[in-house]
């Protein structure tokens, strides 16, 4: 079987990300050293050059380290050299799995992500629920404005530990996190 060697450039590109993110500004105001990576994120968390699966995890865990949401949504991996765009179908994360920690108001929920990152659910790592046609889209903040799409086996983790909470006159099911109470529905809807 033929061994898969990664694209010269792509290689070139993960050298470059290896020296980090350059520190001070991101978003100079001119388009030097700016271009389109061939990169995209699928909705499934999946990380693509050229339309081929990027196949080694410590590659996209390095690309991963780099990412940036710019302040017009738009997405962007960064090294002290050059910064590019890059497509994104939903959310740059995947949260795989769920550790509740404690119970009630106590309580930590740890989401870990497609890359590796353990992310504690707080006030600066907040879960929101989205509507997309009709059916939950659930999501929490990774880091800087980068989210993690909540995978649905994990969202039912979630909606095995809400609990009912009075809100403004309805009931509200929700989970507690970090000190934070974070909605995830109406009852009946979640």
């Amino acid at each position: 079987m033929a061994k898969t060697v990664p694209d010269p450039d792509l290689l070139s590109l993960a050298a470059r990300a290896s020296s980090g993110a350059p520190s001070g500004e991101v978003w100079p105001n001119s388009a030097e050293n700016c271009r389109e990576f061939a990169i995209r994120i699928a909705r499934d968390g999946t990380w693509f050059y050229h339309g081929s699966p990027i196949g080694r995890k410590p590659l996209v865990r390095l690309f991963s380290t780099v990412l940036r949401r710019a302040p017009d949504g738009s997405f962007w991996l960064v090294t002290p050299a050059e910064r590019g765009r890059i497509e994104v179908e939903d959310a740059p994360f995947t949260a795989v799995t769920l550790e509740a920690r404690g119970r009630g108001a106590a309580q930590d929920l740890v989401f870990r992500t497609n890359v590796d990152d353990d992310v504690t659910a707080g006030p600066h790592h907040p879960i929101r629920v989205a509507d997309r046609d009709g059916e939950p889209r659930p999501y929490v903040t990774v880091r800087d404005g980068l989210e993690a799409l909540i995978l649905r086996s994990v969202f039912y983790q979630l909606v095995d530990l809400a609990v009912e909470r009075s809100e403004a006159g309805r009931t509200v099911l929700g989970v507690w996190s970090g000190g934070a109470f974070f909605p995830l529905g109406a009852r009946g809807d979640a």
